[in-house]
């Protein structure tokens, strides 16, 4: 109930009419009371003090007369307007001086105080101590009485004066001023009560309209503003809040905004990404880090699960920015490379470890070291025959037959065009590499490249007693791309069925087409080629058989060369299923080509 502003606003300022009526009632009933205690010894000090010695005088002769009471009655009587004696609210008394008891006055002497008081104790005393200057006028605001006692001692005769004053006048001043103060504190209470309410209303209307548009705002809607209605405080409030929002809005948009950029970044890039926060607990992983690791991240994986044995969580965390960490990981067959690095230096920050994929580059280096090696070794053995055979023309003096230097001199001639052939199929690959190569596109007959390469070969499988047979090519359609390099492919791949094929063999060219490609597979019963060896018939420089090749002249490039000019053509060239000894291998075109 009291949580609510208005309520608030209305209590306080209720608490306030009420304590500053308290505090007022307080004042004017002390003050009353004051204002008559001092007004009462104020008159007993007229009558009976200095100023009036004779009086005194006069009260201590009647007092040595044997009926000294009765005289001294006599003259208070006459004085009773001075005393202010009404013989109601307040009455004189004449009592014995040394025993206190009654002897007359102007009430009997049941309105006398049960107990005798303390100003009628200091009298008793004064005259025990025959001291008429003493007198008992000490005043008691908390007492429910005023009085005074006035010893006077005349001759043998001691009496007291004793002036009481039961404060009735003042209780009822003081219930009447506490009926009226109650009254404008009602009243007072009620107006404040309205005033309280449209003074809240006035100040708490604009903040709860400002506590609903801050509702919504927190939950993201930022639709319309509010209107300033006043140049005050809560106005200028409003005002700052409208820009407030306003900027907040433009924030988020562009916080937003990033966060999509990061995200599509995180989704979509290459390289895993994995994040930890200062603790180690997993904050991010994008779809590649899964990937690459071969497992799913799950929420509750930590940095030392991860990559603890790759870098310490702890010095990563002690490293100060732009400093980094890297480290190389074994995931099954893949190389992971790792970049780690702190993304923040406060307490809240983390690491970031960011995972490259460098299996390819690893074997591209080997493939490379490889192939060099293989050029190398290549070259050199035509190179050590040509020199070998040159030598010993040269230090023969004439000595060699004729006949046998012919036969050196050929074999010098072919090992020159061995390295030729080596050095034109590397720079075919190279431009094919490279892109320098453009394919010269046209429209022709499949069927017909496969007939033109067939007949083409047709006297070489003969030499080698090889049956050639070619199917059923009526069907084929026209097909986009570069003839020659197709037809190279197409020779270069029944070439090696007829080189690798022993004497005697078969060998089948077979070729379909669907909606949109084209194919033509060459089967042979040849030595085939081992099943470890399947996934390398396309490296540069691999042969089946190495020494059969050399013998026929083969440089080991044939099947790299085959499968650029194929991929240029957005095709296929790959080992087929078969069945058997020997190898199928069956090339796929587009039928529209490159572009499509």
């Amino acid at each position: 109930m009291f949580r609510s502003l208005h309520m608030k606003l209305m209590l306080i300022l209720l608490l306030l009419i009420t304590s500053l009526m308290a505090v007022v009632g307080a004042f004017l009933t002390t003050s009353v009371s004051n204002f008559y205690i001092d007004s009462f010894y104020q008159q007993m000090n007229n009558v009976f003090g200095t100023g009036n010695a004779d009086f005194v005088s006069d009260l201590r002769q009647e007092a040595a007369q044997p009926d000294g009471a009765a005289q001294i009655s006599e003259l208070l009587e006459a004085r009773a307007g001075s005393l202010g004696v009404d013989y109601l609210t307040r009455n004189y008394f004449i009592l014995d001086g040394v025993t206190g008891d009654y002897i007359s006055g102007s009430a009997d002497e049941s309105q006398l105080p049960r107990e005798q008081s303390a100003n009628l104790l200091t009298a008793r005393n004064a005259v025990v101590q025959k001291d008429s200057t003493v007198v008992g006028d000490m005043s008691d605001i908390s007492a429910d009485f005023m009085d005074v006692a006035i010893p006077i001692m005349g001759g043998d005769n001691a009496y007291i004066i004793y002036v009481l004053d039961n404060k009735d006048t003042v209780n009822g001043l003081n219930s009447q001023l506490f009926t009226i103060i109650m009254q404008a504190l009602i009243i007072g209470l009620l107006i404040s009560a309205l005033l309280s309410f449209l003074l809240s209303k006035t100040m708490v209307g604009p903040i709860e309209k400002l506590t609903a548009r801050a509702e919504k705002v927190a939950s993201g809607n930022f639709d319309g503003e509010l209107p300033v209605e006043s140049t005050d405080e809560i106005g200028i409030l409003t005002g700052t809040f409208n820009e407030m929002s306003s900027m907040l809005q433009a924030t988020l948009a562009a916080v937003e905004n990033e966060r999509n950029k990061l995200d599509t970044l995180f989704l979509h890039m290459t390289d895993g990404v994995v994040a930890f926060d200062h603790e180690g607990k997993l904050i991010h992983c994008n779809p590649a880090a899964n990937t690459m690791l071969q497992r799913t991240v799950e929420p509750s994986c930590t940095y030392d699960d991860l990559f603890g044995e790759v870098y310490p969580f702890g010095q990563m965390l002690e490293l100060q920015r732009p400093n980094y960490a890297e480290g190389e990981m074994l995931v099954g067959e893949r190389t992971l490379e790792l970049y780690l690095a702190p993304f923040s230096d406060q307490a809240s920050g983390g690491v970031l470890v960011v995972l490259h994929d460098v299996t390819e580059q690893h074997r591209n280096e080997e493939r490379r070291k490889e192939f060099v090696a293989n050029v190398s070794h290549e070259l050199r053995t035509p190179l050590t025959n040509v020199r070998s055979y040159a030598e010993t023309l040269r230090d023969s003096d004439g000595d060699i037959p004729r006949e046998t230097e012919d036969n050196f001199l050929d074999i010098i001639i072919n090992e020159t065009d061995r390295m030729t052939h080596i050095v034109q199929d590397l720079l075919t690959l190279s431009r094919l590499d490279s892109g320098n190569t453009e394919l010269v596109l046209s429209r022709f007959p499949f069927a017909e490249a496969i007939e033109t390469v067939a007949r083409a070969n047709a006297l070489e499988a003969k030499r080698h007693g090889h049956e050639l047979t070619c199917g059923p090519l009526e069907d084929l359609p026209l097909i986009v791309g570069d003839r020659s390099r197709l037809e190279q492919v197409m020779t270069n791949i029944l070439g090696n069925a007829i080189k690798y094929t022993p004497d005697g063999g078969h060998i089948r060219i077979s070729a379909g087409s669907t909606d949109s490609e084209v194919w033509m597979e060459v089967c042979d019963d040849g030595i085939g080629i081992p099943e470890k060896d399947q996934d390398r018939i396309f490296d540069r420089f691999y042969r089946v058989d190495k020494a059969r090749s050399r013998e026929s002249g083969g440089t080991g490039l044939g099947l790299s060369i085959a499968k650029e000019i194929v991929q240029r053509h957005h095709g296929n060239i790959a080992l087929a299923p078969h069945q058997g000894p020997g190898t199928t291998v069956r090339l796929t075109l587009p039928i529209g080509g490159p572009a499509a």
